[in-house]
């Protein structure tokens, strides 16, 4: 590795050494590939004191610097972490391969057989902030997928992705697979995304996990194609034909459990008729919980709410804050959300399956929900072992990205010695 003073040369060495990985990855075996992302498994368990010990430096770091309450939760490990890592390993793990997958196969009259099969992409840019899991996440996923992967985690996580990127190299190492397969970016130094944004020679696809300063970072410098994992602004719609237990479940879940993720829930929105049966009795269940609920003026007879100004539609607090509006029919639920959403993640509680049908067909977020916590909104919880974003675009990947979306295709065409007239 050539001086980190000169970032440009490290950035380069990099992108070169990915490039030469990326080609022996794509053909690897499932086997290997399995045997690489298991056996990092066990070295994240059996290494979990280092691991923890780099995170005190990184949560001290992420103190120092004033983080917020959600970034700090985003950035801490504990054991049951640490675990749950693990299992999103094993979980990759054990996933068919995606490449080679036969997707289409077909003949033509002028005695071609076809066939469109999965192909890796090649090497993948991953910039993210924080949440030091994301560096087990992408390695694994990008591994399976057959992708060379560099990885540029958050000053904040430094020391834990590091802890953990050492892991993931005891397991190529295993698995006698190349270990610039998975490469962490050695420096805090921003100058190093900045190289990544441009590295169209060795980088085919940047994907950025972050906060909306990073995202919009990302998508206005990159010369290199991005998939956008933009804001979560999450919301949840109480419909007139809502049953009440499942609308109080599902919506103390979404805004509760875990504040700091994209799939939190952020804005309330309650049909007229459900306000007084349901919708006041949800709002105050969120207040007893801690929640600081903005209300519209309809909303705000509730006692223990504040005012809603225009700056709390459409943002994501990333807190224990909700925002909460009524709104007269569903017809102006869908377009409270088509203008203040960020096409991420949106729910319906109703009983009512027109209701449902028109919310899931009027609506184009990557993610829609009907009675479920939009903290589903997980690669994991989708059945994909991880995942390495939820892309908001529309192009190639949408929702959660996973190995398969982290795949393009390819055609393989046969003939007979057939000529074309």
């Amino acid at each position: 590795m050539k001086d980190l003073e000169n970032i440009p040369a490290v950035m380069e060495e990099i992108g070169q050494r990915a490039k030469a990985a990326a080609v022996v990855l794509a053909t690897a075996s499932p086997e290997a590939k399995t045997l690489a992302l298991t056996s990092a498994a066990q070295a994240v368990w059996d290494n979990r004191a280092d691991i923890l010990e780099a995170n005190a430096k990184d949560l001290a770091f992420g103190a120092e610097k004033g983080l917020s309450d959600a970034m700090m939760d985003r950035l801490m490990l504990d054991e049951a972490r640490i675990g749950a890592i693990c299992d999103g390993l094993r979980a990759v793990a054990a996933q068919q391969d995606p490449v080679g997958e036969v997707i289409e196969e077909w003949d033509r009259p002028n005695g071609l057989h076809i066939r469109r099969v999965r192909t890796p992409l090649g090497v993948i840019g991953v910039i993210y902030e924080s949440r030091p899991n994301v560096t087990a996440d992408a390695g694994a996923l990008c591994l399976k997928s057959g992708n060379a992967v560099i990885l540029r985690g958050g000053s904040e996580s430094f020391h834990s992705s590091g802890a953990l990127h050492r892991c993931l190299v005891e397991g190529l190492k295993e698995a006698k697979l190349p270990e610039d397969a998975i490469q962490l970016v050695p420096t805090r130094d921003r100058a190093a995304v900045q190289a990544m944004l441009t590295m169209t020679g060795t980088i085919d696809v940047i994907v950025p996990r972050g906060g909306k300063g990073l995202v919009g970072l990302v998508q206005r410098e990159a010369r290199v194609p991005v998939f956008a994992h933009l804001e979560g602004i999450v919301h949840i719609y109480i419909d007139k034909d809502a049953d009440p237990e499942k609308a109080l479940r599902v919506v103390m879940n979404a805004k509760t459990r875990r504040t700091g993720i994209c799939g939190a829930a952020e804005c309330l929105l309650v049909h007229e008729d459900a306000a007084d049966t349901i919708g006041q009795g949800v709002i105050r269940a969120l207040l007893e919980k801690g929640v600081e609920v903005r209300a519209d003026p309809a909303l705000q007879s509730v006692s223990g709410t504040v005012p809603a100004d225009d700056t709390d539609w459409g943002f994501e607090f990333l807190a224990m804050v909700m925002a909460a509006k009524q709104v007269k029919d569903l017809s102006e639920a869908i377009e409270h959300i088509r203008k203040y959403g960020s096409q991420h993640t949106d729910c319906i509680i109703t009983e009512d399956d027109a209701a449902a049908e028109r919310f899931f067909a009027e609506l184009d977020s990557a993610i829609l929900m009907r009675n479920a916590s939009t903290q589903f909104a997980d690669g994991g919880e989708f059945g994909m072992g991880a995942e390495i974003g939820i892309a908001t675009g529309k192009m190639h990947a949408r929702g959660p990205v996973g190995a398969t979306q982290l795949t393009s295709f390819k055609y393989l065409v046969e003939g007979d010695g057939v000529t074309r007239a």
